[in-house]
């Protein structure tokens, strides 16, 4: 199902929120959310397929998805879990390069979807907002090459600790704390590239510690590092 999103506010506080636009005025962004459309999608489906050709990014709206990669043996590798107000595929409204990797539903979800064509129309048109895309890239490519970097050097319960903190959100229900998606050990081990029975170690290391907290297969943070 795709329609046409009415709600511009609401477009553009979804869009405000992306990195790739943090940069952009009000303006432009009213401009863009006007091409926003809606799409629907019930649980189990393949939104983003890794190889496949792709020319619209995603703002999560409702929901939750998974992003993966096929492993040299087949097997699915979860990168990454996201729910309502994240974003993916963004790189596709910049570049017709296949898909790095897939999305998948857990949950029926609801997205808002912006196409290439439409993105590099409004590119075209506005110079500032060129700019300002240029600028968010540019800090993105740095952020990313000091990552790797640091990556490089931090031992397993380091990566673990760094990986429940970038993945953990507010939970009302727990003043102070944050609460990770559920996850297997083996998803976390895939997810910072190492074994399942070294992230058990290393998770066990951070209950020790006493900054780790567990509920299922939820893992709950301290708010604050």
């Amino acid at each position: 199902m795709t329609e046409p999103i009415g709600r511009k506010k609401e477009a553009v506080d979804s869009l405000r929120a992306i990195p790739l636009f943090s940069r952009v005025v009000d303006a432009d962004l009213e401009d863009i959310a006007s091409h926003l459309i809606e799409r629907r999608f019930p649980k189990n489906t393949t939104v983003v397929e890794e190889g496949l050709p792709g020319d619209y990014m995603y703002v999560i709206r409702q929901g939750r998805v998974k992003v993966a990669k096929a492993s040299e043996d087949g097997r699915e590798k979860i990168m990454q879990f996201m729910e309502a107000g994240d974003f993916f595929g963004e790189m596709a409204l910049l570049s017709n390069d296949p898909r790095s990797a897939s999305v998948k539903t857990l949950e029926p979800t609801v997205l808002l979807a912006l196409s290439r064509r439409d993105f590099i129309e409004q590119l075209r048109q506005s110079p500032d907002l060129a700019l300002a895309v240029i600028g968010e890239l540019t800090d993105r490519l740095r952020e990313t090459n000091e990552q790797a970097s640091s990556m490089s050097f931090q031992g397993v319960k380091d990566r673990t600790r760094g990986l429940f903190e970038r993945i953990a959100r507010n939970d009302p229900a727990r003043e102070g704390h944050r609460v990770t998606p559920s996850m297997t050990h083996q998803q976390i081990a895939d997810m910072i590239g190492t074994s399942r029975e070294t992230v058990t170690r290393a998770i066990k290391q951070l209950k020790d510690d006493g900054w780790l907290g567990q509920e299922g297969k939820r893992y709950v943070i301290p708010d604050q590092p």
